[in-house]
């Protein structure tokens, strides 16, 4: 099932000589991370804005569970969606507390509710509740004040997530951090993300899904591993740097290239990696083990297995393309 559907989508703003957005189509799968990549002014944010209809398109339609977004009351939709934006849009005036409840007390929750969904939060974005629940932003680092924004995007517990650029504007180290956090928070809580980002090695690092844009239209829509392995032309062969095969296995996860364990599979003692390990990592392994098959595991279930041979097709399939 589809969480987002776009249809036909443009947007052209006054004066503007193109469309931003020109005839998007596309589906997003509840539960996934699509990354929304491209350069500078090709329509990311817009596409996203879209969504909460912070813009409304000059012509097709959008879709949340497959109801036309225009049927609903604005305020009732963006309360259905969590937002995330660069600089983590925190009220300064406001607690972290404050900032974290204001989406629940609109949804008219209740104070017990209220306090039990801020400590629950701040412990899931590893803030101690005691220590910062009543903070001031201005009291926070800038790592620390997108986690406590994506907070209170989470607070109202939507099933969707608009993340534009939320790294943007944090250090490199920081924000290598707050990727890892993404990723554990998204194997926890399963939700649907549009993430905007213009760094190709995070979009690579985050996404189930890769959605990369040009001039406002759609040039490619698949996985990490594909759009690197089979790219669908010159532009984005060049934007997703698919020639450095180093590089591929480094920022790929295990779970693109690995197969599902067999029924009948049993674990005899071969070296383990999780799902989310780097391809560069297990093919260390394997040359460091001599191992012909790797077992990957997800939560110490196994889920899958990975050889040599699936690593030298990814790699091999990303230099003939």
């Amino acid at each position: 099932m589809s969480a987002i559907r776009f249809e036909q989508v443009s947007l052209k703003f006054p004066g503007a000589p193109r469309p931003a957005v020109d005839q998007c189509s596309c589906e997003i799968e509840t539960g996934r991370l699509v990354v929304i990549l491209g350069p500078s002014g090709c329509g990311k944010t817009t596409l996203l804005k879209m969504v909460n209809r912070l813009y409304e398109p000059t012509s097709g339609t959008i879709y949340l569970d497959d109801a036309d977004i225009r049927r609903a009351k604005v305020t009732k939709l963006r309360q259905q969606i969590g937002y995330v934006i660069q600089q983590s849009g925190l009220f300064p005036h406001m607690t972290v507390a404050q900032n974290i409840a204001v989406v629940p007390k609109l949804l008219g929750w209740s104070r017990p509710t209220i306090q039990a969904r801020i400590d629950e939060l701040l412990m899931l974005i590893k803030l101690p509740p005691e220590e910062y629940r009543n903070r001031y932003p201005a009291q926070l680092s800038g790592g620390q004040q997108q986690r406590v924004g994506l907070a209170r995007a989470l607070a109202g517990n939507p099933n969707v997530l608009l993340m534009d650029e939320p790294f943007g504007a944090i250090d490199a180290i920081t924000r290598t951090s707050l990727q890892d956090e993404i990723l554990r928070l998204q194997r926890q809580l399963q939700k649907t993300i549009l993430f905007v980002s213009h760094d190709v090695e995070e979009a690579l690092r985050l996404a189930d899904r890769i959605l990369i844009l040009r001039d406002g239209k759609i040039v490619q829509y698949d996985t990490p591993f594909h759009i690197l392995t089979q790219p669908a032309n010159p532009f984005v062969y060049d934007l997703m740097g698919a020639d450095d095969m180093v590089r591929q296995l480094s920022l790929l996860r295990v779970e693109t290239a690995m197969i599902s364990a067999p029924d009948n599979y049993r674990h005899n003692g071969e070296p383990t990696v999780t799902r989310s390990d780097s391809l560069r990592h297990a093919l260390s392994l394997i040359l460091k083990t001599g191992a012909q098959t790797l077992t990957v595991l997800d939560n110490g279930a196994t889920v899958g297995v990975l050889t040599l041979e699936h690593i030298r097709d990814s790699a091999s399939v990303g230099a003939s393309a």
